[in-house]
């Protein structure tokens, strides 16, 4: 991402109403896996480490960071993670040795998907989980997407498709942050169609709300999770996730 975003960014992950309610929902997904203390866990693009420092509050204790950029490596380190500056596409780590990967909005910024989920299937053991998030729908594509340095965004038929023909079973897939698709849809579609009403000096959608405004959005994505938390799944929202598991007798190439 660009630098003077990549600091914003870092800045406000840790209180943002979008983060957050990320968070809430990975966490919530670890959860049902039944994973424990015992459990090996890789996040890809983990920024600066703060759903790491939740998963350890939880006494998940054997988790490791991977991200492409030093100074979010350097916030972990700060912080006691175990990070390493690392490209998904090319990971410095043995077959086999993770139980559990996380790729939350990972994918969208690699040049290479194929290689990428190869790399994951790798090092993930036989019978691991995936976990995966990404922006959802070119219809929404921004100068938040721009800013960001994405290449694309999905649909989830679309990553269901690529997972599958990478050799992973898919145990769910869903979109996420349906409550606020049709107002993030209208903002992007009418910055399109009317450029007067994007802002040139824009570096992307990450703006500080105001504390009420933030706790009201965040408070609008924890009442999402609890539903997804219950099985259900969205036709339609700003991103997609998707579970899905390396075969339990398949062999490292």
């Amino acid at each position: 991402m660009q630098k003077a975003y990549e600091e914003t960014y870092h800045r406000m992950e840790s209180g943002h109403w979008w983060f957050v309610g990320r968070r809430d929902m990975v966490r919530a997904l670890v959860a049902q896996e039944h994973v424990d203390s015992s459990s090996r866990i890789l996040e890809m693009g983990c920024s600066g480490g703060l759903l790491m420092q939740e998963f350890r509050n939880q006494g998940l204790t054997q988790v490791t960071g991977i991200d492409i950029s030093s100074d979010a490596i350097a916030l972990c380190r700060s912080a006691g993670l175990d990070a390493q500056v690392m490209d998904a596409q090319q990971l410095e780590l043995p077959d086999a040795s993770f139980d559990l990967v996380i790729a939350s909005d990972v994918l969208e910024h690699l040049t290479d998907e194929e290689r990428a989920f190869q790399e994951w299937k790798r090092v993930l053991k036989p019978g691991g989980l995936l976990i995966v998030f990404v922006p959802a729908f070119m219809l929404l594509w921004s100068e938040h997407d721009v800013a960001n340095k994405h290449y694309r965004r999905y649909r989830r038929k679309q990553l269901v498709k690529l997972l599958e023909s990478n050799g992973f079973t898919i145990q769910r897939s869903s979109y996420w942050n349906i409550t606020l698709f049709m107002p993030i849809a209208g903002i992007r579609l009418l910055r399109r169609v009317l450029p007067r009403f994007a802002d040139p000096k824009a570096n992307g959608d990450l703006v500080e709300p105001p504390k009420i405004a933030n706790a009201l959005l965040a408070g609008l994505l924890h009442a999402e999770n609890r539903m997804l938390r219950r099985g259900l799944n969205w036709p339609f929202g700003v991103s997609v996730f998707v579970l899905a598991r390396k075969p339990a007798s398949a062999t490292v190439p």
